[in-house]
């Protein structure tokens, strides 16, 4: 395994700072102390810093030898409104907020990188260093770009990584094509006419009719979507009633849609709502369909994936890069695919035996109160951001 010597070095004071940023989490566009502390390590370095990109995100930007070539190296800075059930030194501060899926880590790995390509530059172009905010669902990757990141900051190509926790540390994976689902919401209330519950002849009950929409909107994904192709669609809400001897007026059904592909998307939301309304319409009832489209999906362009993948092998040996096993996950670096060639991928942060003393009885996995980033994985993830920047400034 190829690790720079330097990054060892920097690996505990690299180390600290990430422990700083897990006790003091910050939720989507609300980064302030976090931005601010990227902005004086970077500037620290001798690294010029730009501030108020998607609101509260940064770039920083190292200039090597004289080249016409420049690479976007992206990491997601904000937290998780979750409850931390870790009592290490380093746990969450702010109850209600926590690093529950790795962002302090990522943004540690980053900046690993950077101390050591602005001390090194050996390469010609231009690193910028993005550090982004509201990865959680506020689309900070979106709000960057609308703030003019690709016209302030034209790159080549875009890449960024993830932690993985239950892969093993020293491996990575990545994969063409889409890697990460699209990220889509419903809500759809079905409009009865409320009665004694012990008399509902004289009303229209709408659960039983929410209930037969969600047994019918299955068939979507087994009849109606080709079976090659990916969908998802799970009713995880259903909100009626407020006394056991009556019929409501209404209930509210919602949930989330994941697919790969736009096509399977547009099919998926047609058909809901073909059935919303006509099985409302068949009861005597009526429904409000909404669906709202966030995240896109997230897909890999093959050469930079390919690329990634040979210098992931020069840094692990080719039996440590794995073929990443697409996740109906969502991840809002998508929006930087849609622009820009690039590749997101992942690395493994081991199976939780990392943590100390004070961690949670829960499993070390990404969204739960018991997880920590690995901060072995500091000079490992450095050194690839490192290898990628002079290998793809060299071609």
């Amino acid at each position: 395994m190829l690790i720079l010597e330097s990054l060892r070095e920097a690996q505990p004071a690299i180390a600290a700072l990430r422990r700083d940023l897990h006790a003091h989490p910050e939720l989507c566009f609300e980064e302030l102390r976090t931005s601010e502390l990227i902005a004086q390590t970077l500037s620290g370095w001798g690294i010029p810093v730009f501030t108020g990109l998607g609101r509260t995100g940064v770039v920083g930007v190292i200039e090597g030898r004289p080249g016409d070539r420049a690479i976007g190296l992206r990491a997601d800075i904000d937290a998780l409104p979750v409850t931390e059930h870790n009592t290490f030194a380093h746990a969450s501060r702010h109850p209600g907020r926590m690093h529950a899926c790795g962002h302090d880590g990522h943004t540690a790995m980053l900046l690993a990188a950077a101390q050591h390509l602005a001390h090194q530059r050996s390469f010609a172009g231009k690193v910028y260093l993005i550090f982004q905010p509201a990865e959680e669902g506020g689309g900070g990757a979106r709000e960057m770009i609308r703030d003019g990141l690709f016209d302030r900051f034209p790159m080549d190509a875009i890449f960024g990584m993830h932690n993985w926790p239950g892969m093993a540390e020293g491996q990575f994976a990545i994969k063409s094509g889409p890697c990460f689902a699209s990220s889509n919401e419903f809500r759809i209330v079905v409009r009865g006419k409320g009665s004694h519950a012990a008399m509902p002849n004289l009303g229209i009950d709408p659960v039983p009719i929410a209930c037969q929409m969600v047994q019918a909107f299955q068939t979507i994904i087994t009849r109606n979507k080709r079976p090659i192709d990916t969908g998802v669609i799970s009713v995880t809400m259903i909100h009626a009633g407020e006394a056991t001897n009556v019929v409501p007026d209404t209930c509210t059904l919602e949930g989330t849609v994941r697919t790969f592909t736009t096509e399977v998307l547009d099919l998926i939301e047609r058909r809901m709502e073909d059935i919303a309304r006509h099985t409302a319409a068949a009861f005597g009832a009526e429904c409000d369909f909404e669906f709202s489209r966030n995240y896109p999906p997230t897909i890999n362009h093959p050469a930079e994936t390919d690329f990634v993948r040979q210098v992931m092998a020069e840094v692990v040996g080719q039996d440590n890069v794995l073929e990443f096993d697409p996740t109906m996950g969502a991840e809002d670096f998508s929006y930087f695919l849609q622009v820009k060639p690039g590749a997101y991928f992942l690395i493994g942060n081991g199976d939780g035996s990392h943590r100390a003393s004070g961690h949670g009885m829960g499993p070390c996995m990404l969204h739960n109160p018991s997880y920590d980033f690995n901060d072995r994985l500091i000079p490992l993830g450095g050194t690839l951001w490192v290898k990628l920047v002079e290998r793809f400034l060299a071609a």
